[in-house]
């Protein structure tokens, strides 16, 4: 790839921010609500913020110590084992299918919150009237048009970055830019809006599905979940360090993405809780619109659905493009299939995108059921615990280099290097078992780790076959 089709640091910056705050800001007001009281989502926004920034910093370190190992987070499993063995390959793939799975559903909770949003303006998505039955299948009016606005908005996007990597890039950084203007607005807003007596009781009583109270500690733990959730993509830089211009703007990229993305989350969290009563909120498809016309009325409601429209847009964008480059840098690193490695004229991974953007629209059938809000809350919970994996590998494999002292000859950051990924570890490690103390999230997230195991045979009898040839010779 040429010098011009590389990123540079606000474009990999913008996609990191752009990531980071796609679906999750319009949607988790809602869930963080539903699943603890103020108090708790406010403590789960701290805890979940320091967590973060450990992995943060972990990537943002490993990008610079291995520049070699590229592709993203997941790709470091198969570097904690021996190269070339059994063990170093099959981590490698379990953690990039993983994550890659994670990505497939993270897009569908993006996508059908535009389909939510885009509603402001066309209520009939919402419909509940019938459209036609099939046996005992009745569809709604209003799902099947959310699935197919999901549809036009997949395939359209996909079209888009076929035409190069870099103008797409260029395209998310105006539409991040624009989501930020939009929400610096809405902060102003909702702090002469904010009423404290939503916010009260602060530490309001939370019941679980058989009706027993829910601790303070397992509301947090709940929330947690959920607030990770709005840091998925923090590593969009990290999967893009083959494609930077200077391997360094990959660690500032990260950190400073980070900052803006948190920022904005904790800002607009807190004052929608304050703009709406918990009640209100809980039960709100489009919680920032329906902040916003309590103040403003239906006009400043309309034009907060156009930001959103701007803003999940370009996180669109940047997560086609995401999901697109993990199995494509993985084959790179013979970890997937050679067929991932296919490219068109503009170096974009076109096999990759086909079969991810295919495989996506698998999931977008979950509308078709489910509401907007109900599908949203479906995908983020599993998207997440397939997230965790790579993390927890990344923070293990760091620990690992600092232990050895690999790539540590003489230098003094050693010691504060493994304080950083130790916290991140024990981070990862509580929100894995946060996420799946509930047994039916458990099951689902094991099943679609589990399914990678149809796919490796094939991988496995290619390497072993290639292996034989490089003897041979």
């Amino acid at each position: 790839m040429g010098k011009v089709n590389k990123l540079g640091f606000w474009v990999l910056t913008a996609l990191v921010v752009g990531n980071m705050v796609g679906s999750g800001i319009f949607m988790l007001p809602r869930s963080l609500s539903e699943s603890a009281s103020p108090a708790g989502v406010i403590a789960a926004w701290l805890v979940t913020g320091l967590g973060v920034l450990m992995t943060a910093l972990v990537f943002g370190n490993l990008a610079v110590r291995k520049p070699k190992l590229q592709g993203g987070p997941q790709i470091y499993a198969k570097d904690l084992f021996k190269q070339g063995s059994h063990a170093s390959t099959l981590s490698g793939f379990m953690s990039t299918w993983g994550y890659w799975i994670g990505n497939l559903a993270g897009n569908v909770a993006m996508i059908t919150t535009f389909a939510g949003y885009l509603s402001t303006f066309f209520p009939i998505l919402t419909s509940q009237a019938d459209w036609f039955t099939i046996g005992n299948f009745t569809l709604k009016v209003g799902n099947g048009l959310t699935f197919i606005v999901c549809s036009v908005l997949l395939w359209g996007t996909h079209t888009i970055i076929l035409r190069g990597m870099e103008s797409a890039g260029k395209l998310n950084f105006l539409a991040t830019a624009a989501k930020v203007a939009g929400f610096i607005l809405f902060i102003i807003v909702g702090l002469f809006a904010f009423e404290k007596s939503n916010m009260l009781p602060f530490m309001a009583e939370r019941l679980d599905d058989a009706g027993h109270s829910i601790s303070m500690m397992k509301q947090i733990n709940n929330a947690a979940v959920n607030t990770l959730w709005a840091f998925i993509g923090v590593e969009s830089a990290v999967v893009f360090a083959s494609r930077a211009r200077k391997q360094t703007d990959v660690k500032r990229a990260t950190i400073l993405g980070l900052f803006i993305a948190l920022g904005i989350y904790v800002g607009i969290s807190t004052l929608v809780m304050g703009m709406l009563d918990q009640n209100t909120l809980i039960h709100s498809d489009k919680p920032l619109i329906d902040a916003i016309s309590t103040v403003l009325g239906p006009i400043g409601g309309k034009v907060l659905a156009a930001v959103g429209l701007i803003s999940l847009f370009g996180s669109t964008i940047g997560w086609l493009m995401l999901s697109a480059e993990v199995p494509y840098q993985a084959a790179k690193q013979g970890l997937f299939l050679p067929a991932f490695l296919k490219e068109n004229k503009k170096g974009i991974p076109v096999f990759s995108m086909i079969v991810s953007n295919g495989l996506g629209q698998l999931f977008i059938f979950s509308t078709i059921s489910k509401s907007i809000s109900g599908a949203f809350d479906f995908v983020i919970v599993i998207a997440t615990l397939s997230y965790l994996v790579p993390y927890f590998i990344s923070s293990v494999y760091q620990l690992k280099l600092v232990i050895t002292g690999d790539t540590y000859k003489g230098d003094r950051s050693r010691i504060g290097d493994g304080i950083i990924a130790l916290l991140s570890t024990i981070y990862s490690v509580w929100v894995i078992i946060a996420g799946t103390a509930d047994m039916k999230t458990f099951m689902y997230g094991m099943i679609l780790l589990a399914s990678g195991i149809l796919f490796y045979g094939p991988l496995l009898k290619k390497t072993r076959t290639n292996r034989a040839q490089q003897k041979a010779a």
